[in-house]
């Protein structure tokens, strides 16, 4: 299997910054085609944050341009999200996501993290 481990999450106020690592492992992973962040809220369904494919081509929601910024390192299998000038309205449960090259099929598999609480107070 392949298991995503987040970390980076917690409280912070308005205005301030949090940067949030994903860390990718398994024995099955061939190769990872994008990894990326989604959030949610509660009664809300997930949405793309931002996405980043192994060759740094990223992709930004609307609400998170100029201020979020995410990056890969491609030997750890690890991505980033660095979050500056957090508003209250980015406070939700943040996933990482791989798009993942399996040895054991063909294809893209989807797998995701367990998800981190990032929680921006006024």
């Amino acid at each position: 299997q392949v298991q995503l481990v987040e970390s980076g999450g917690g409280l912070v106020q308005a205005g301030g910054s949090l940067r949030l690592s994903c860390a990718a492992s398994g024995s099955i992973i061939r190769s990872i085609n994008a990894m990326g962040w989604y959030r949610q809220v509660p009664g809300k369904q997930r949405e793309l944050v931002a996405r980043i494919l192994s060759g740094g081509s990223t992709n930004y929601v609307d609400s998170v341009k100029g201020r979020f910024t995410i990056s890969r390192d491609n030997a750890k299998n690890t991505v980033y999200l660095q979050m500056s000038s957090l508003k209250p309205e980015d406070t939700a449960v943040y996933y990482c996501n791989a798009e993942v090259v399996v040895t054991t099929s063909i294809g893209l598999v989807f797998f995701w993290g367990q998800g981190t609480q990032v929680t921006v107070s006024s």
